[in-house]
């Protein structure tokens, strides 16, 4: 080939080496995507002083076309356009990773597609489930103990496994700021009855978070309907993964910085560590993840706190280092990592994957919040853990309302006080006869009887046509659901309740000629008294970790 074309500061005396077919898909920087070049070629073994070269993808699979004749883009230098567009790709396989929790990450090659699982889970009807909140993302992540597969290097190799490290992620619609909430797997909670596969699984009572995957037969869509009825908050995905991912992740990005603040021997993780900073990966970073015993209190909420030191590591790694920027070690890392990864049946796809990294991208790590579950002692059972229901209701509303943890982002986050154009395209509330409005009230706020008080009340205020529905899963705030084109009986139901006009909003789950939908939330308290107002700040004394802290270190 003639390399007097070529302008990346290799010698054009070498003579090439065998083609590696990943190093043939290079990134065009006048689109930001990647591209078949099968004049593409690695570097010889000498140059003089190399740059950086842009992240590649794998060969096409067989029968791939060339590009046509004409439309290869000049692999010359072009400025910095190219560079930010290939800074802003592989910064999107960095935010990927952050929402696979435990070790995840995946990169947009076609080929390999084949290696992500998928679960087609079954999460019950929509008007069963919490209020969306539009724009924004939730995203479920498992890290699943299960031993399938891997030997006995771990325990059990039959275990079906557990929800052993479980993360809410939330996006904000903004994307200015991410919340991770940590959840701990020896949280007494109920299990509510799921189905997986067509067969229907009897709920449990009071019992382990973590046996919400796994055990009776539980899927992760059993795990998905009990954060949301525990939490009011409706999820969008879910991410699994497993003890696999941690090693091969750690390890692709050359380790991964801890600290800890004494010497740790944990017999049970095996984690052997002095005090001090260390660079950890492959079995020594799955034993630091692991570890509980040696630090703290020596439990499940101490090992949360490593976890969470861990990944927002390996985030500031990822995002700072040279790791995505070079073909082979981003292949060999996803090409290992998709293979321990499963996701819901939504996210089985190349292309969702790398806009959803693209777009989780956008948020600064100074604004990615780690925090664990408010929880308290069960008075019940020692070494297990309940809700302390305040604080955590409290969490749970910010999250649900799209409220920022961190104080820069939270202005951005904030409603505008102007009405969204439905609002202000809407007639009078007064203009609406409300006999003619039709009304389905389910309860979510988890106080028996506060959809028949609110249909009585409604009645009393001429809605005679309100009716109960099925209660529905927790939710932390009141809204008022419509179809397209009745805007104007949505801001009529709304004012009547007392709530605020954003409260209600357009739905394309509810047909034209169904009723209105409302969900009472935990917030509500009774007709025409205004609920309670979402809260701003933070529960005080929340345990959490900023993802740009470097400084935080194991006791």
């Amino acid at each position: 080939m003639n390399s007097g074309n070529r302008h990346d500061g290799h010698l054009a005396d070498q003579t090439p080496a065998a083609v590696d077919p990943a190093d043939q898909w290079v990134l065009d920087p006048a689109t930001g995507e990647f591209r078949l070049d099968l004049d593409a070629a690695p570097a010889p073994a000498q140059a003089t002083v190399p740059r950086p070269r842009a992240a590649r993808a794998p060969a096409a699979r067989p029968g791939a076309a060339a590009p046509p004749a004409g439309r290869r883009a000049s692999r010359r230098h072009t400025g910095g356009g190219g560079r930010r567009r290939a800074v802003k790709w592989t910064a999107g396989v960095a935010a990927l990773v952050l929402v696979a929790g435990c070790g995840g990450a995946l990169y947009a090659y076609q080929r390999l597609n084949g290696n992500i699982s998928s679960v087609n889970v079954q999460v019950g009807p929509d008007s069963e489930r919490p209020q969306a909140a539009a724009g924004a993302m939730n995203i479920l992540v498992i890290g699943t103990d299960s031993r399938k597969g891997l030997g006995r290097e771990y325990g059990d190799e039959g275990s079906p496994g557990h929800a052993d490290t479980t993360l809410l992620m939330h996006v904000a619609k903004d994307r200015s700021n991410a919340t991770v909430m940590s959840i701990p797997r020896d949280l007494m909670v109920t299990i509510p009855e799921c189905e997986t596969d067509g067969k229907k699984i009897p709920g449990t009572a009071r019992t382990l978070f973590n046996e919400s995957l796994g055990q009776e037969g539980r899927d992760p869509g059993c795990t998905w309907r009990t954060v949301e009825k525990m939490t009011g908050i409706r999820i969008d995905h879910f991410l699994m993964v497993n003890f696999e991912a941690v090693k091969t992740l750690s390890t692709a990005v050359g380790g991964v910085e801890v600290c800890v603040a004494k010497d740790i021997n944990d017999t049970g993780s095996h984690l052997k560590l002095t005090k001090g900073r260390h660079v950890v990966q492959g079995e020594d970073a799955l034993a630091f993840v692991r570890t509980r015993h040696a630090v703290g209190q020596g439990s499940d909420l101490s090992r949360i706190e490593l976890q969470q030191q861990f990944l927002s590591s390996m985030i500031r790694k990822m995002k700072s280092g040279d790791t995505l920027t070079s073909p082979t070690k981003l292949f060999n890392l996803a090409d290992a990592a998709t293979k321990a990864l499963t996701v819901d049946a939504g996210l089985k796809s190349v292309d969702k994957l790398k806009d959803l990294a693209l777009d989780l991208s956008k948020v600064d790590t100074k604004h990615i919040t780690f925090a664990t579950v408010p929880v308290l002692d069960d008075p019940k059972n020692k070494g297990r853990v309940i809700l302390n229901e305040k604080p955590a209701e409290q969490l749970f509303a910010m999250v649900a309302a799209d409220r920022s943890l961190t104080e820069v982002a939270a202005a951005a986050a904030a409603p505008s006080a102007e009405p969204s154009p439905a609002q202000a395209s809407a007639p009078p509330a007064a203009t609406v006869d409300a006999a003619a409005v039709r009304v389905t009230v389910r309860n979510g706020s988890g106080t028996p009887g506060q959809a028949t008080k609110a249909v009585t009340a409604l009645k009393g205020k001429g809605f005679a046509q309100a009716g109960t529905g099925k209660d529905t899963a927790a939710a932390a705030t009141t809204t008022v659901s419509y179809p397209k084109g009745r805007a104007e009986q949505g801001a009529a139901l709304a004012a009547a309740l007392g709530l605020p006009a954003e409260a209600a909003k357009e739905s394309t789950a509810i047909a034209a000629g169904e009723p209105l939908l409302l969900v009472l939330g935990k917030d509500f308290t009774e007709l025409g008294k205004p609920a309670a107002p979402v809260p701003t700040e933070a529960p005080k004394d929340l345990q959490r970790v900023q993802a740009d802290d470097a400084d935080v270190c194991a006791k």
